[in-house]
């Protein structure tokens, strides 16, 4: 018997699988998005490598913004992917769009996860009438796995990588969200300021161009593929370059006014900070956690998950949804 989780991220798609209903060692792989187009990666026959597909009881994926649906449901009752527009998404390489192909047509029992928008009835109706997106599908799957792994009932799970989102949990469900767009900047995406604005009107870019280079990227001034951008500006970091240690003290100060403005908000006391993500969760050359509590100046409790809590929470998703769960998190799982 095995679950298996999927995170389909901006660099690259990662997947978690639960042996034998054992959620305390999960086993993970990763695809990056170039490598996972048919002509080069098949994540079926990589996954086939490490699980018998026919052991496999279900697995819970996600795929882009998650808006166009508003509970997890099975596969077969979804319709356009789960999503209502591919647009203003980031980055698009189609590895994604490959990797659901290849899960639909496998026979595999799959779930599909929702993102977090104005549709989804669980979160709070003010985060609902002021946003229209608040995070994509796999944030339900990070925030999943740090509840099981703290048992913290209020919390902030702070997602730090390619963008940056943070989630705001009370009693155990999801309030709502601060969306990569919106707030804190990420290493490639950020909020589109008056600026970018300005050039989106003149013709000089798309809104979906800005927002890719909106992160820490424009400080560093650092170009070039996804995937490498991050290297490219922690070396420079590492290095003592002024526009690389800018980029990621800004990127740190940004995180901490959307940790702070969501626990300035909240009915409850936090419990904690649950920090994960390629950036999130780096002791070096960065030692991020250590670098955020000087704006947060320990007034948390911090809990560092590893990246991959992703894949490992869509496949705790799986496990429970397997085992009769009827909600996580606040939302419901649909039939």
């Amino acid at each position: 018997m095995a679950f298996v989780g999927m995170d389909h991220g901006t660099t690259g798609i990662s997947f978690g699988i639960i042996h034998d209903e054992d959620s305390e060692n999960v086993e993970i792989f990763k695809i990056g998005r170039e490598d996972s187009k048919r002509d080069k990666v098949s994540a079926i026959e990589e996954l086939s490598k490490r699980v018998d597909l026919k052991s496999i009881k279900l697995l819970a994926m996600t795929y882009g913004m998650g808006d166009g649906i508003s509970s997890i449901l099975p596969l077969k009752r979804v319709k356009n992917r789960g999503i209502l527009s591919i647009n203003g998404a980031g980055k698009i390489t189609g590895g994604g769009t490959s990797v659901y192909s290849e899960i639909e047509e496998s026979n595999i029992p799959t779930v599909l996860i929702p993102g977090l928008h104005k549709n989804l009835p669980s979160l709070d109706k003010r985060f609902n009438a002021a946003y229209s997106h608040q995070a994509s599908a796999e944030k339900l799957s990070v925030s999943y796995n740090a509840y099981l792994t703290t048992k913290w009932e209020n919390m902030i799970v702070a997602d730090i990588s390619s963008n940056s989102v943070n989630i705001l949990m009370e009693d155990g469900k999801i309030r709502g969200a601060i969306d990569a767009c919106l707030g804190a900047m990420g290493i490639v995406h950020g909020p589109i300021d008056l600026e970018m604005i300005r050039n989106i009107d003149d013709g000089k870019s798309t809104a979906n161009e800005s927002f890719s280079h909106a992160g820490a990227v424009k400080i560093a001034d650092v170009h070039g593929k996804v995937a490498f951008l991050k290297d490219k500006i922690l070396e420079k970091y590492k290095n003592n370059d002024p526009k690389g240690i800018l980029a990621i003290e800004t990127l740190a100060m940004t995180v901490a006014m959307e940790i702070y403005s969501l626990a300035g908000i909240s009915n409850k006391k936090i419990d904690g900070i649950c920090l994960t993500g390629s950036v999130g969760s780096m002791k070096y050359p960065l030692d991020f956690e250590c670098l955020l509590n000087k704006f947060l100046r320990n007034r948390f409790n911090i809990k560092i998950l590893p990246s991959s809590s992703g894949a490992v929470g869509s496949a705790q998703i799986a496990s429970d949804v397997y085992n009769g769960k009827k909600n996580i998190l606040g939302i419901d799982v649909g039939r």
